[in-house]
């Protein structure tokens, strides 16, 4: 694993992979800025006591909260924009390391981005959910590593897997490597959280997953899977 994360941050200076660094810089600040302004605005907008200087107090703390709230969801609302650059750093790291691959499947854009939206829904509310845990020091860390470990793992897992296998297989396959595929989220979500190192994580993570898939697809034998649970569709079937 160590070796496929050296391997992803490498993957930083690829020519193709430089032109979608600043694409990737410039969408993860947007999605933080837009995370605080909805975070701020729905604080604001609740009016909590209807006392102006109680009410501005809450405002100063809700400011910080809202920098940490955002900070907590940034992983997960990320994987929104994924679409938008996944495809081409996949393509570079292929074509870097892989070059003897065929052409991959077509993932249609109204696929990815309902996956996406329907991921991203789902991580949101399970982080909410889980922020009091967040809070308390000691057990805030495990929590947030473990379940957003669990959380990127299978949708990057299942982003990278699906360009070269039908979605049942990617499944099956992602089922059967459950451990592995979990510690490549926990990996990711740190990632995700380092300040400033966080926007161009998602890049970093990209390339670092197709690795962990490659790694896990030529070990799938081991894993109890046939080569029928993970037969490949004809190229180009976009058909889930």
């Amino acid at each position: 694993m160590i070796h496929d994360l050296a391997l992803g941050l490498r993957q930083l200076g690829d020519p193709a992979v430089r032109r979608v660094l600043i694409r990737c810089v410039l969408l993860a600040l947007a999605t933080f800025a837009a995370l605080v302004g909805a975070v701020g605005g729905l604080l604001a907008w609740l009016d909590l006591t209807g006392l102006a200087w109680l009410d501005a107090t809450i405002a100063v703390a809700g400011s910080a909260a809202t920098l940490v709230l955002a900070w907590l969801l940034f992983p997960v609302t990320i994987v929104l924009t994924l679409g938008l650059f996944a495809e081409e750093v996949v393509e570079a790291v292929e074509h870097r390391h892989y070059p003897d691959l065929p052409p991959a499947r077509e993932v249609g854009l109204a696929e990815s981005t309902l996956s996406a939206v329907r991921f991203t829904a789902v991580a949101v509310l399970l982080n909410l959910l889980a922020l009091p845990l967040y809070l308390l020091p000691g057990l805030n860390v495990p929590v947030f590593l473990a379940l957003n470990g669990y959380l990127l793992g299978r949708e990057y897992f299942e982003l990278v897997a699906q360009r070269r296998l039908p979605a049942h297989a990617a499944r099956a396959l992602r089922r059967a490597a459950r451990g592995p595929v979990w510690l490549a989220g926990v990996v990711i979500a740190g990632l995700l959280a380092i300040p400033v190192f966080n926007l161009v994580a998602p890049v970093v993570a990209i390339a670092f997953m197709v690795h962990r898939f490659q790694r896990l697809q030529r070990s799938a034998s081991r894993l109890g899977l046939t080569k029928s649970d993970l037969s490949i569709r004809p190229t180009g079937d976009g058909s889930v």
